[in-house]
């Protein structure tokens, strides 16, 4: 994502920044640049993502919910911030960490493979026709 789009960073130029001390940790340890099969899938990915929020944000799904297996607990993702995760992806190599979705509903959510099946059955209904 363009920096450019981000909004303000609050302790721009702040000699006290608390986040001064994390600065480049990680930088040495870059993933691997992404082969050709992997950003396929990734593209294939935001395709999805687009079809799925056309699909599901009418009606009034707002987004993705993910396990985490790091921490066991679900990740809530509304649909553009899943996007600009998967675009950061994309043009980065890896992803900056985000602010979590704030007290969400668990029912406006849902998960990839239930947005794969919905646009299934939607696709397999209008072909029937």
């Amino acid at each position: 994502m363009p920096h450019e789009v981000l909004p303000p960073d609050p302790f721009a130029d702040d000699p006290d920044d608390p986040a001064r001390e994390l600065a480049g940790i990680g930088d040495d340890e870059l993933a691997e640049p992404m082969d050709a099969q992997a950003r396929a899938e990734l593209l294939a990915d935001l395709s999805d993502l687009a079809v799925y929020q056309a699909l599901l944000e009418p009606r009034g799904v707002r987004g993705i919910v993910v396990d985490c297996g790091e921490c066991d607990q679900p990740h809530f993702h509304d649909w553009h911030l899943l996007r600009a995760s998967l675009e950061q992806l994309l043009a980065d190599g890896r992803m900056r960490p985000h602010e979590p979705a704030f007290d969400p509903n668990p029912a406006d959510y849902v998960s990839w493979d239930y947005c794969r099946g919905f646009a299934d059955g939607i696709t397999t209904t209008e072909s029937a026709y």
